[in-house]
């Protein structure tokens, strides 16, 4: 059975509201281009907005926590050839579907999510759970370079490792 967390679950991991002030549920339909190539698809975020930019993706880690198996962080995405923001999110992970040495690389927090699956070749499937339009708030807005009140858009996702759903996502990208 597919989990399915909401925008208040990743809100209450960290608080969010000066990231993004409010979202709403949005279909597939109502998102525009680029948006909608960059959100609806069950590929890593990694990759897609690193061939929709040109450029491989750095992380940066804002706060993280960990409960035993279960780790948390929220995280910014910034274009490794000029530092540009370009994604936004929050995760729960349940280390305990993962090897020993994937754990370690996720915990280090120096490598995207996506790469560390990808270069251990974890055995993975994606799921969107939900599509949003998000309002952002004074904090995100300040990262991405836009004015609060900006409108983007991003998605709710479960990534199952070796068919279990080991991981949550919230992933919204800047404005383009």
């Amino acid at each position: 059975m597919t989990p399915t967390p909401t925008f208040d679950e990743f809100a209450s991991l960290f608080p969010l509201s000066e990231d993004v002030s409010s979202v709403a549920a949005v279909s597939p339909d109502e998102m525009p281009e680029p948006y909608r190539g960059l959100l609806v698809h069950k590929h890593h975020m990694t990759v897609t907005v690193e061939k929709h930019y040109g450029s491989p993706v750095t992380v940066s880690v804002l706060r993280s926590w960990r409960d035993g198996d279960i780790y948390s962080r929220k995280i910014l995405l910034a274009l490794a050839n000029s530092a540009r923001v370009v994604q936004f999110g929050v995760v729960r992970i349940n280390l305990s579907f993962l090897s020993r040495a994937v754990k370690d690389e996720i915990v280090a927090e120096g490598t995207p999510l996506g790469r560390v699956l990808i270069n251990h070749k974890v055995l993975r499937r994606i799921v969107p759970i939900s599509h949003l339009r998000a309002v952002l708030g004074p904090d995100l807005a300040g990262r991405f370079g836009v004015p609060p009140g900006t409108t983007t858009y991003g998605r709710i996702g479960v990534i199952f490792t070796d068919n279990q759903p080991a991981i949550e996502v919230l992933e919204v990208l800047a404005p383009i």
